[in-house]
This record gives C-alpha cells, sequence and structure tokens, in this order.
C-alpha cells in the first residue's frame, strides 16, 4: 500500500482498534470481531514483545482486509522491526524525529503522540502523517477537537482515550479524523466485539 493509500483507509474507516495482546490466536478472534463490526485498522501495542509476530501473523492472515499498524514504538529501532514485520503505520505516545525520518524514508504514516501546539507543529513539518492527542484526548474529551481545529483546520488528528459508546456520538459530531478504542475493541467475546464495533461505526454514519 501506498502512504496515501492507508491515511485514506484509517480516515475513511475512523475507528481504530489498539490492541495488547499475549497470543496470536487472541489477536484472531478481535480481527474477526472487528472486521464484522466494519472496523478494519488495528494498532498492534509494541508494550508486549510478541507484537511483531501478531503484524507478521494477521497480515498473513487477512491481507488487505484488514490495515495493521504498529503502536507504543518509541524509537528508530523499533519502527524498522515493525516495518519487516508488515506493519502500514507506526504509532507513538511521543514524537521522536529518528522515527519520523525513518517512517518517511519507507513512505510508512507515522502518527506522534503530542500535548502540545508547538510539539505537534514540528511533528507536522517534519512529515507525521496524523497527530495522535496523548493523553490530552482522555482527559478533556471531545471539546479538544475543535479547540486544536480552530487554529490548525488542516491538521489530522487521532484521538487515544476517552471515547464509550455514550459519548462516541459527541466524537462524531466534530471533526476528528480517527478515534482510537481500547477495551471495548478488545475485551470480551468476537460477538460482543462486534457489537461494540458496530455501535460505534453506526455514530460515524448516523
Amino acid at each position: 500500500m501506498y502512504r496515501n493509500t492507508i491515511i485514506n483507509r484509517i480516515v475513511e474507516t475512523k475507528i481504530m482498534a489498539i490492541v495488547r495482546v499475549e497470543t496470536v490466536e487472541r489477536a484472531m478472534e478481535i480481527a474477526e470481531g472487528c472486521l464484522a463490526g466494519g472496523v478494519d485498522c488495528l494498532e498492534i501495542s509494541y508494550t508486549l514483545p510478541n507484537a511483531g509476530e501478531v503484524i507478521s501473523a494477521l497480515n498473513k492472515q487477512y491481507g488487505d482486509r484488514l490495515v495493521i499498524g504498529a503502536g507504543t514504538v518509541l524509537d528508530s529501532e523499533t519502527a524498522r522491526l515493525a516495518i519487516l514485520a508488515g506493519a502500514k503505520f507506526v504509532i507513538a505516545p511521543n514524537y521522536k524525529e529518528e522515527v519520523c525520518r525513518l517512517c518517511n524514508r519507507y513512505q510508512i504514516p507515522y502518527m506522534p503522540g503530542c500535548t502540545s501546539m508547538t510539539e505537534m507543529i514540528e511533528a507536522m513539518e517534519a512529515g507525521a502523517a496524523m497527530i495522535k492527542a496523548f493523553p490530552i484526548s482522555g482527559y478533556y474529551g471531545p471539546g479538544l477537537v475543535p479547540t486544536l481545529k480552530t487554529p490548525l483546520p488542516y491538521m489530522p488528528i487521532l484521538s487515544s482515550g476517552g471515547v464509550t459508546l455514550k459519548n462516541v456520538g459527541t466524537w462524531a459530531d466534530t471533526a476528528i479524523d480517527c478515534i482510537g478504542v481500547g477495551s471495548l475493541l478488545t475485551k470480551g467475546t468476537t460477538e460482543e466485539i462486534t457489537e461494540n464495533a458496530r455501535q460505534l461505526k453506526s455514530a460515524f454514519s448516523a
């Protein structure tokens, strides 16, 4: 996939599952639930040592049906390993210039976590594809989006945290580009994940 194609898929889907799993089998169950509910973007967190294995297995099983990326990528070494495993995008809780350069070299969208306008602008100037509002989106909620988009309407924003089935409609009413969702799309049975994914998706099609 080309960089723009990946970004377009993420923005079109609007919802990204943030996945931390200890086994490939559980990752497959989550993937099945997300797909059945209309969510085809999954971030596999490098907080666990098997992240590369999970990314590779999901890519092999689902191909282009899913857009699989790497999360919690703190350094360029991890970013390169993630890309070699098949990650189509790279997300981090922080901004790191070396990671940004490496991702741009291989045309992989990079989405760093930023907390201030200065940090966000510097990341965009360096080539970040989207700004992850972390951890501030969990604190400020949907009101964060117009606050950031008023001075920077062209800045793509990925929220991380703070999204529930009760408030997702409020998020959908903002100009958010994508919302990252954890436990709603990773806990429970495959059927429960499917239902949660459907409700989240319906908020953006209402």
